[in-house]
């Protein structure tokens, strides 16, 4: 694999902590800024929405501009914003600089995917795509837990500093591994009239939306749930985030080695299974140690799904993968956005209890519609 691939997984692992360390200091941002958790969880769900309609928006915006230019400046952007985002006094202030913040998840994760057909040959590019994406799972294993310990040690300010910090380097790495001229066509109209009348692809990009809602209707809230019912320490609660990262992380890396022989379909539909096993089983997580051993499941199917997403969209349309990712982008975002509300809403109406069961909902219906889209794929490739 070419070394520029390390450079945009390294990205996306920037990219995913800084998404993920608003979860992982919700606790120290509620009580700091004297705001309630679901008030303080509202920083996920406004941000989820500005990134669901910024990925597919900022396609033809961005869509003539060179990519290696275009990445670095994208993480030079989150990495400044981070660091003012540390300088806030107020919630209001700091929802404000998030809104602006999340522009830079919104074009990187996508326009990562869309170089990866310029920078492989196509018998590759499955496992490019679960290689760059590995670096989700690698936020989840370090980024997530490190921004947790030291946002219950130092605080959330340190938190966001320390991301800022870490999108620098990644925008120094990205201007010297990735080579010039990588400019994806542009997406015209007819291109996305035809993506959005495709439908394998928008059955695919329904299973995103209900499986990342069915995770971050509890997800979301993993530190305020630990508080209250394991009353557990800024150490305990950064290692329960490493726990579910380590096994996120084989579960990608599995994905990665085994997705060509079970095919893309077939994985989703393994790792949205599993997912639901773990809300399923969410009641026998009577303390922390049962708890840890019930998140299993969930973490080998967590980020493992969206990577097999990814090649699912690219092998049904691959001229069509630039818009189609960031529709699939687009529909992650705007999963957790609707789940980080739902959660929030159950925890102001005292239902923290529920959260698991409504998760699960989620879960079940993703798998009924991922199977509705092979059924439709298997239509087109094979009609009667």
């Amino acid at each position: 694999m070419p070394p520029v691939l390390w450079a945009l997984m390294f990205g996306n692992f920037v990219i995913g902590t800084g998404v993920m360390v608003v979860p992982g200091t919700l606790n120290d941002i509620s009580a700091s800024l004297n705001v309630s958790v679901p008030v303080a969880g509202q920083l996920i769900s406004v941000a989820a929405l500005l990134m669901c309609l910024g990925a597919p928006l900022l396609v033809a915006v961005v869509s003539g501009l060179d990519r290696r230019r275009l990445l670095a400046l994208t993480m030079l952007w989150y990495g400044a914003l981070h660091l003012l985002s540390a300088t806030m006094p107020t919630f209001g202030s700091l929802m404000a600089v998030r809104v602006l913040t999340v522009i830079s998840p919104a074009i990187f994760t996508p326009q990562a995917a869309a170089c990866i057909g310029f920078l492989v040959p196509p018998h590759q590019r499955s496992k490019a795509i679960s290689l760059v994406f590995l670096g989700w799972s690698v936020a989840s294993v370090l980024g997530m837990p490190l921004g947790s310990w030291i946002g219950g040690t130092m605080g959330w300010r340190y938190a966001f500093s320390a991301v800022g910090l870490l999108a620098f380097f990644s925008a120094a790495w990205l201007w010297r591994a990735m080579p010039d001229g990588v400019k994806p066509p542009a997406f015209s109209l007819v291109t996305w009239r035809e993506t959005l009348q495709s439908k394998p692809l928008m059955l695919c990009v329904a299973v995103t939306v209900l499986y990342s809602a069915g995770q971050f209707v509890l997800y979301s809230y993993f530190a305020p749930y630990y508080k209250a019912n394991f009353n557990v320490t800024p150490t305990q609660l950064s290692l329960m985030f490493a726990w579910f990262g380590a096994f996120g992380f084989v579960g990608n890396l599995w994905v990665s080695r085994n997705i060509e022989r079970l095919g893309a379909s077939r994985t989703v539909f393994l790792a949205v299974a599993s997912m639901a096993l773990s809300l399923a089983l969410w009641p026998l997580g009577s303390s922390l140690m049962l708890t840890a051993l019930v998140l299993v499941p969930w973490a080998l199917g967590c980020f493992s799904a969206n990577s097999a997403q990814q090649a699912r969209l690219s092998g049904i349309a691959p001229t069509l993968t630039s818009g189609s990712i960031a529709l699939n982008t687009s529909a992650m975002y705007a999963g957790q956005g609707a789940g980080a509300a739902s959660g929030g809403w159950l925890i102001a109406h005292g239902q923290m209890s529920m959260l698991h069961w409504a998760g699960l909902a989620g879960l079940l219906l993703a798998l009924w519609v991922s199977w509705l889209a092979s059924r439709a794929y298997a239509r087109l490739r094979h009609p009667a």
